[in-house]
């Protein structure tokens, strides 16, 4: 299993915040990857213009969408973001709307983003740990629950 510290920092948290749409959800989860270091403004831009290019596939389970645009030079590190809504917002998915959580995914190059993916996904496949997730009050809970 990842180390979720090094990936998932307190500064790339924002914890029941609102957004009025899913493009102020994604601008949410993108400020705090660049709060954390991990990217620049410009990857903020890019994941928006991946779902108006592709639509809304990276809502991947009711609820949760896994904001990310291919790796660029906008990416400094390899990270992930963590805002979880106060009010859930529609992606436009109609077997995953609506979307209260939004995890903000930035690889360096395809290695690092495929394997922060999967440990992401294995840790959200389990509905007793999404609904620990879900009612989590602190990052360091968030991230003691993904690592176990």
């Amino acid at each position: 299993m990842a180390d979720f510290s090094n990936f998932l920092p307190d500064t790339a948290f924002a914890l029941d915040v609102a957004a009025q749409d899913w493009r102020e959800a994604i601008t949410l989860a993108g400020n705090e990857l660049v709060d954390a270091g991990f990217t620049t403004d410009e990857y903020t831009t890019q994941m928006i213009e991946t779902v108006e290019k592709l639509g809304p596939y990276m809502v991947i389970t009711p609820g949760l969408a896994l904001a990310h645009a291919r790796p660029s030079d906008a990416v400094l590190h390899t990270g992930l973001s963590w805002v979880r809504l106060s009010t859930p917002v529609e992606f436009g998915s109609k077997a995953n709307d609506p979307v209260s959580l939004v995890i903000g995914l930035a690889g360096r190059d395809e290695n690092e983003h495929l394997e922060i993916m999967s440990a992401i996904a294995k840790a959200l496949m389990d509905p007793a740990k999404t609904a620990r997730l879900a009612a989590a009050q602190t990052p360091a809970e968030i991230r003691s629950i993904l690592e176990s």
